[in-house]
């Protein structure tokens, strides 16, 4: 019984041990991180790694079970992985600190190969996961040592002689057991032992642990302080845009049917949806930002983000789908964007011929390959600086973003984005691409009910059953409705100021009591009708009914 306590007793100092080291690892990597501008601590590098590997399926079940949440998870498992890590490395070190020192060289291997492999990476980049592991390091051994004195029967260096396979064996007695559950002020050395009293001895390993939880959060504070420190936020607040040479459309009585549930016309900034692989959002001030634009053009341009503000603006609504969108799912959106012709400036850089596709490479190294036909063909393909008035949220792609209506937001809306290769589709696969994606995604003809949602119950009567239908750049034309898969009913559409915008509609709906399921369809400008056919969302856009089950009392 006194070896079964011993025995825990040395685990659980042993995890302490270990998850304080990883504690002190995490905190000195921030601090690295941002004295260095690296792009990210060991956390930032592996997360990062998880979802370049993380297989379409995978990330669709993450963005429909946690939308805007979904990175918080990932860092959150990933931390909860590198505690539990922590606390069997500690364990093992107790036993040999070799074993201790070996699972240390594990962490580092992943987060050196996690930080190596970002397309942003410099030799800075390793440098905070290489002062992560050498605080891992330090601490481990001083807590260790510490924890040995705690339990006699774990020697530290001071122990006494004997064979080390002796000394390790030996475990608590009773009258050790006695003096730690007496506490400091009770505690006194064993009879006959050498080391420290337990009280004491336990008084040091407290205080060293105290220490290092102290300095990991203080490293860790200072190191997101510095990071912050070439904030955008400045930037945002004295930002003045000038006024589009194209003004937007003025928008038509009937735009917004201002039903209570139905998605307004405009979705305000803060409730725009966000899909991008970025754990920490590029900050990038207008003053450092550049986009080059070379490959298979006549002449190479780079042009500074001044100079784009002094290129003639144009305004317009434009909605943007992601190609994650279940069917009638939240991730889709309409802004009003004010940008510079991203076709203007690719006729001057001279296309040449054969060039089909765009790579467009954001800040943090993301990738995404937009037809080059498409941006050429006349729409409002915009390099966007404001959202709705505003100059772009960081989290929407501050400084600089792409906005090209009709394609899903992969192939088409690369935010901080600060290169364009002119090249082809053949044998050039952006990053969702080389993942089994579409490397041309144009928006699939879609609608959905927003009411009734199918939580509440709907009194019997006229009922209203509203909604948003888009088919970018070719435009809506008819939204039907029916229910019980009984006869199609027209819907009524909202007024529109343009194509490359989503469509609100209602029908009045009669509604009897009983359950009752409601379905609702769209139809182009092209004359398709969306499908009933249901596909998920890889590779190119998810497809089928949108559909309510209604309880009506």
């Amino acid at each position: 019984m006194t070896e079964s306590r011993g025995g825990g007793r040395r685990a659980l100092l042993g995890a302490a041990a270990g998850v304080l080291a990883a504690g002190a690892a995490l905190g000195i990597g921030q601090l690295v991180a941002g004295l260095t501008g690296a792009s990210g601590s060991p956390v930032v590098a592996v997360g990062q790694l998880q979802i370049d590997f993380t297989p379409p399926w995978l990330k669709n079940f993450a963005i429909t079970a946690f939308g805007p949440d979904d990175k918080l998870v990932l860092v959150s498992g990933i931390l909860v992985v590198i505690a539990i890590f922590a606390a069997v490395i500690g364990v093992a070190a107790m036993r040999r600190l070799a074993y201790g020192m070996t699972g240390l060289a594990v962490f580092a291997a992943v987060g050196l190969t996690a930080a190596a492999t970002r397309p942003t990476a410099t030799v800075t980049s390793l440098l905070p996961t290489l002062a992560a592991v050498a605080a891992a390091v330090v601490v481990l051994r001083v807590l260790i040592g510490r924890a040995r004195t705690v339990t006699p029967g774990i020697s530290g260096p001071s122990a006494a002689s004997g064979p080390p396979a002796a000394r390790e064996e030996r475990t608590l007695s009773a009258p050790d057991m006695d003096q730690w559950v007496k506490g400091p002020a009770e505690a006194a050395a064993p009879s006959g032992g050498t080391g420290p009293a337990p009280g004491a001895a336990r008084r040091s390993f407290l205080a060293a642990s105290a220490a290092t939880a102290g300095v990991a959060a203080a490293a860790g504070l200072a190191g997101r302080s510095l990071a912050e420190r070439g904030s955008v936020a400045g930037a945002l607040k004295t930002l003045r845009l000038p006024r589009p040479s194209a003004p937007p459309p003025a928008l038509p009585a009937g735009t917004d049917l201002r039903i209570p549930g139905l998605a307004p016309f405009i979705t305000a900034n803060s409730d725009f949806y966000r899909v991008d692989t970025a754990l920490v959002l590029p900050e990038v001030v207008p003053s450092s930002w550049q986009l080059r634009i070379h490959g298979m053009v006549a002449r190479e341009i780079t042009i500074t983000f001044d100079e784009l503000l002094r290129r003639p603006l144009i305004e317009d609504y434009v909605t943007l789908c992601c190609v994650s969108n279940p069917v009638a799912g939240p991730y889709i959106g309409n802004a009003l964007w004010l940008g510079a012709s991203l076709a203007s400036l690719l006729r001057q850089a001279g296309i040449k011929a054969g060039a089909d596709q765009l790579i467009c490479t954001s800040a943090d190294g993301f990738t995404s390959g937009t037809p080059v036909q498409t941006v050429m063909d006349g729409r409002d393909a915009l390099l966007a600086v404001a959202m709705n008035g505003q100059p772009l949220p960081v989290a929407h792609g501050f400084p600089v973003r792409m906005v090209v209506p009709g394609l899903y937001g992969y192939v088409s809306a690369t935010k901080w984005v600060t290169d364009i290769n002119v090249t082809t589709f053949a044998g050039n696969y952006a990053y969702w691409a080389q993942r089994g994606w579409s490397q041309r995604a144009p928006i699939k003809t879609e609608s959905r009910i927003d009411v009734p949602g199918g939580q509440n119950r709907v009194r019997a009567g006229r009922t209203a059953v509203a909604g948003v239908a888009w088919a970018q750049h070719k435009g809506i034309d008819a939204v039907e409705v029916r229910v019980d898969r009984g006869p199609w009913h027209q819907a009524r559409l909202a007024a529109v100021p343009g194509i490359d915008t989503w469509r609100q509609w209602v029908w009045d709906w009669e509604a009897t009591s009983g359950n009752h399921l409601i379905e609702a369809r769209a139809t182009d400008a092209t004359g398709y009708t969306q499908t009933a056919a249901q596909e998920p969302p890889e590779p190119n856009g998810a497809t089928g009914y949108p559909s309510v089950q209604v309880s009506v009392a």
